[in-house]
């Protein structure tokens, strides 16, 4: 494989990901249409290869809602190669994940189910070109795996198979759940890869079995893994249970041997773990960790040692948190990290001295950056990178180098697109807080002398925050409500991210508290500045983000004209007793239990002030939510139903958990979402709007018009 840097080999060259073709037809207000926004493509991952000559990356590629069978987005495996082409893979009706370069950089490995596979496979396919092949399946879907350094084996993470007589009865009818009792452990395994098997000598004998994994005698569940330079040790990220709140919360890194299963050395980060990365001397772990166990995010950037597993913070005081991480060299460390509203690229000494700052997004065109991968070597970076103007694309970035370069264009229609303006924008608080988030402007570009219609979307968590890229979503429509008139803000309300641990922490055990009159806050610094108009502001956001909007719908109802409350919670007294994280809750949100304070967490609930409600309200959310229960949609609902002061409607998505992964549901989510806020916000009206929207008759009509042909 060619060693020239990406930076020769690419150098002007920007690839197309899907072929040009006419843009799609805006919206009838101009602007981004629901079609558009459907039809938005995204790169999702990258991987460069070990010398840095090509790129690997994932697309997601959208179903088209209403048009063949419903799902998920596709996801395809492409390559930028060393002739500055790109290449599909592995394209279609497939969704790849977890790809990687076999370390001598000749075979692309992957995770998917296709073909007659009964589970998630681990696959391959040669870099030069030729078939995919499965090279390792098992009882279970795989989840994660490396391949060793040597090449010749491969450890991976799967649940441990189903009993065989647990199999039996469930045939028999007895297939009962025993609640956060029956799970399966995730177990780590170690199997022989051959990535290139030689061809029999005699092609009439049968193929030989392969050799069946191995289990790795570790104790507890096993959630990502890698290899140490000898092959001989895994660090593993262990928690004692496979659940949701003991990922969230337990996972701690042990450095295992492979033989024995022995932990050679703990890593005890507290709180939450995020990435983490071994050092190519094998002596030290880069990871991100919460900096103690109620800090609502990891974000620290620590570096321990693989001998005894001692830690050091080697960013003290960031006033941001890191995102991705990754080793330049045995002595320096590359991350990303968000700032505020912005990234930074920068990379920093082992001991936490030397420290330099590459690149900042929002600068000389640097765009919002996601995602890292380096060569081996260090000198050569892949990047994941999006702007105001375009969703994630492939970057790369050299040693050297003053700025990134940008390898795809995904969705070129989108520059024949009219976006509005989107700048950051700030506020203070009532009690004098600095506080800042994303605005965009309305389209066209011309505000009424009383300001436009205000959209507000509040981001869940609340340990998240909004950042000065790509915004806009089936959940967060925010070029295509801006296409429709509307002033679109999207606040970081204290308790987000991006501002290190403290400000994180500054709405902890005051739920609905301080964080909540900041919304107000916006909106009345929005009025006062003539961008909003008064008595025509809507809100959404999904999660707590829904927890949000509920509570702006009724305990704050006179601000707001209209809301629509997604996956969202009312009641955080239950809210607290029926979710899957409630350590989580416990440790990083409310700080205490549920059962302890009674009155404050009802108080502090949308419900208890259900009768305050005249805000006209949407509640959506899927049916096998098991983060936010649908039961807080329902009884939100029924509490305002019942009252019968406020308009109210609930729509339920049938199978969908917390938030909307299939076309169909994203699409019907944000027309009803547009739609309410034009009926109550924008036309004032008062009573509620047909309930059906007539989604996906469209076939119907052309199907009877075709036999109607036929006939005559």
């Amino acid at each position: 494989m060619p060693s020239t840097p990406l930076s020769t080999l690419l150098s002007g060259f920007l690839v197309g990901s899907l072929a040009l073709s006419p843009a799609l037809a805006s919206g009838e207000h101009g602007g981004l249409s629901f079609e558009q926004l459907a039809a938005l493509t995204r790169v999702t991952s990258v991987a460069i290869a070990p010398d840095g000559g090509v790129v690997a990356y994932t697309l997601s590629r959208p179903r088209i809602p209403g048009q063949g069978d419903d799902g998920p987005a596709w996801v395809e495996l492409r390559v930028v190669g060393a002739d500055g082409t790109d290449h599909g893979y592995v394209t279609g009706e497939v969704n790849v994940s977890r790809v990687a370069f076999s370390p001598d950089g000749r075979h692309l490995t992957y995770l998917v189910k296709r073909g007659d596979d009964e589970h998630t496979s681990l696959w391959s396919i040669p870099l030069a070109g030729g078939e995919s092949r499965r090279f390792l399946a098992f009882d279970t879907a795989i989840d994660a795996y490396e391949i060793a350094p040597g090449g010749k084996q491969v450890a991976f993470v799967a649940k441990q198979p189903v009993d065989e007589q647990r199999e039996k009865a469930k045939k028999k009818g007895y297939s009962q759940e025993v609640y956060e009792e029956d799970w399966r452990p995730r177990r780590a395994y170690v199997a022989p890869v051959a990535l290139d098997p030689p061809p029999p000598a005699n092609p009439d004998d049968e193929p030989e079995e392969d050799e069946d994994p191995r289990e790795i005698d570790a104790e507890g569940s096993v959630f990502e893994l890698a290899w140490l330079p000898d092959g001989e040790r895994l660090a593993m990220a262990i928690a004692p249970r496979p659940l949701i709140d003991d990922r969230y919360m337990l996972r701690r890194i042990h450095i295992v041997g492979v033989e024995t299963g022995e932990s050679s050395a703990v890593i005890e980060n507290a709180g939450k773990l995020g990435d983490f990365v071994v050092s190519p001397d094998g002596a030290h772990v880069a990871l991100i960790s919460a900096a103690d166990p109620n800090d609502p995010k990891e974000g620290r950037l620590l570096v321990a040692s693989t001998v005894d597993g001692s830690l050091r913070d080697v960013l003290p005081g960031l006033e941001g948190h890191v995102t991705r991480v990754g080793w330049q060299d045995a002595r320096t460390v590359m991350y990303i990290a968000a700032m505020g509203v912005e990234t930074e690229l920068a990379e920093i000494d082992v001991d936490g001295g030397e420290h330099k700052v590459l690149a900042r997004s929002g600068l000389a065109g640097v765009p919002l950056l996601t995602h890292l991968s380096l060569s081996d070597d260090g000198r050569s970076a892949a990047l994941v990178g999006q702007s105001p103007r375009h969703p994630a694309e492939l970057f790369t970035m050299n040693h050297g180098d003053r700025a990134v370069r940008r390898h795809t264009d995904s969705n070129p229609w989108l520059s024949e697109v009219t976006l509005a303006t989107q700048e950051v924008h700030g506020w203070t608080a009532r009690d004098g807080l600095e506080l800042e988030g994303i605005l965009i402007r309305p389209l066209p570009e011309t505000t009424p002398k009383k300001g436009s219609p205000l959209l507000m979307i509040v981001h869940g968590g609340p340990e998240s925050h909004v950042s000065n890229g790509w915004v806009t979503s089936y959940s967060r429509p925010g070029q295509l409500a801006a296409a429709r008139g509307y002033a679109v803000f999207y606040p970081n309300y204290r308790g987000s991210t991006g501002r290190g641990v403290a400000f994180s922490k500054s709405s902890q055990g005051d739920a609905a508290g301080s964080e909540f009159n900041d919304l107000v806050d916006a909106v009345e610094a929005l009025v006062k500045e003539g961008i909003a108009r008064r008595n025509r502001v809507g809100i959404t956001g999904g999660s707590y983000g829904g927890y949000a909007t509920a509570w702006c719908s009724t305990r704050f109802s006179e601000h707001f004209r209209a809301g629509v409350m997604f996956v969202g919670i009312s009641n955080k007294v239950s809210k607290g007793l029926t979710t899957e994280i409630p350590v989580e809750d416990r440790m990083v949100h409310t700080l205490f239990d549920p059962w302890t304070k009674w009155q404050f967490s009802l108080e502090r609930s949308p419900i208890f002030h259900a009768e305050k409600a005249r805000t006209s309200l949407l509640i959506a959310g899927g049916t096998a939510d098991t983060r936010v229960h649908p039961s807080q949609s329902l009884q939100l609902y029924r509490a305002l139903k019942l009252i019968g002061k406020a308009p109210v409607r609930y729509v339920r998505y049938p199978g969908e958990g917390h938030g909307n992964r299939r076309a169909a549901s994203r699409d019907d989510y944000v027309r009803r979402l547009l739609r309410w806020m034009d009926h109550f916000v924008v036309n004032g009206a008062t009573e509620l709007p047909p309930w059906d929207l007539k989604l996906g008759h469209e076939d119907d009509e052309e199907e009877d018009q075709e036999e109607d042909g036929e006939a005559d």
